[in-house]
């Protein structure tokens, strides 16, 4: 295994930041997912690190020391590319042992990775096939066999399962994931799809116009977004403008739907202007009337304009006084029907509440 550092790195093209200073670190055997809009920088971070380009300013440093300056065949990193990048003149065994020959490794040690790796990854007895009579799914099982077979220190993922269908897309979330990890590979996969983010990734870096927005595990991106950047990106909730009325946590806030109260993320005072989030789905709310939550709560009356079927929740359209709010509950609410009224109650500790100066803030922890 390996640990992986990022300090300050910076690239320019025509004088324009693409990366801007991006500092982080990927710990031993941990896989973390680079999530960001096209143009954020994923791609670029991904060949600096494998050293394809060089930075403008920052190191890399690999187990603590500094590669910065080392030619990529000697960083012992290993890249993973979504258009397989197989070599077609060769069959599945050679394209899988190429790495490894590359070592000059013994031919039955060589013999014996490449049995170990195709087995792994769901090919067991594809040695001999040739490359272009494999479909999609199995090209890129060999592109992964042949990637983790050199036993690279850090594995890169550039958008690996891009050019594949949704259906074979989750199939294969999991399936890289669970082999990263039997390998216990240090690894950094980049993807622009939050759905493959949360599934694969132990940690997800949001990269938003080069800068970092957040670093957290998938459970507390959601629960708490660092920026109204990542709020808004990952859809968590409603985001609203609104006026500090008083400080403190909670504190007061004036929006369209109302005089509302949550925690705030950053300095606010009396008068500044706020963005405030009601997430979708609340753990802890109340939708009839005759229950309350405990501890500081926002009431919000509603009429509900639409109900949806969502798999694992139900999704409603609730007109309140100033807007209309998403809110995703159990199914086991059938009560809740379009065309009645309803009371949310929310608690105050499920809204969140930055000044509108932190739109670009971005947070690294």
């Amino acid at each position: 295994m390996a640990r992986l550092q990022v300090l300050a790195l910076t690239r320019r093209y025509a004088g324009r930041a693409v990366l801007d200073h991006v500092s982080f670190e990927v710990g031993d055997g941990e896989l973390m997912v680079i999530l960001g809009p096209s143009g954020s920088g994923k791609t670029t971070m991904l060949r600096l690190i494998a050293g394809l380009e060089p930075p403008d300013e920052g190191q890399i440093l690999l187990d603590g020391q500094d590669i910065t300056a080392v030619p990529p065949h000697r960083r012992r990193i290993g890249m993973m590319f979504q258009e397989y990048a197989l070599f077609p003149h060769f069959n599945v065994f050679e394209n899988v042992a190429f790495g490894l020959r590359m070592q000059q490794l013994p031919e039955p040690e060589i013999r014996a990775r490449v049995r170990t790796l195709l087995e792994q990854v769901g090919l067991p007895g594809y040695e001999r096939r040739d490359v272009h009579t494999l479909s999609g799914g199995e090209k890129q099982r060999v592109a992964l066999a042949r990637s983790l077979a050199p036993r690279p220190a850090v594995l890169l993922l550039d958008e690996p399962l891009g050019s594949l269908d949704r259906a074979l897309r989750e199939q294969l979330m999991g399936e890289i994931r669970a082999l990263l990890k039997a390998e216990r590979m240090t690894a950094l996969y980049v993807t622009h799809d939050q759905a493959e983010a949360m599934a694969i990734a132990d940690r997800v870096l949001i990269l938003h116009q080069g800068r970092i927005e957040q670093i957290a595990t998938p459970e507390d991106l959601y629960r708490d977004p660092a920026t109204p950047f990542v709020a808004r990106f990952l859809d968590v909730g409603t985001l609203l403008e609104g006026c500090i009325l008083a400080e403190g946590d909670p504190a007061e806030v004036e929006t369209p739907v109302g005089r509302l109260w949550g925690f705030h993320r950053g300095a606010i005072r009396v008068g500044m202007r706020a963005w405030v989030l009601i997430p979708h789905l609340i753990r802890g709310a109340s939708y009839h009337e005759d229950e309350k939550p405990s501890g500081p709560v926002n009431v919000l009356d509603g009429e509900v304009l639409e109900r949806g079927f969502r798999g694992l929740h139900v999704e409603l359209r609730v007109r309140v006084a100033g807007g209309v709010l998403r809110q995703l509950l159990s199914p086991a609410n059938p009560w809740i029907r379009p065309g009645q009224s309803i009371r949310m109650h929310i608690p105050a500790d499920a809204v969140r509440i930055w000044p509108v100066d932190t739109e670009g803030a971005r947070s690294s922890g």
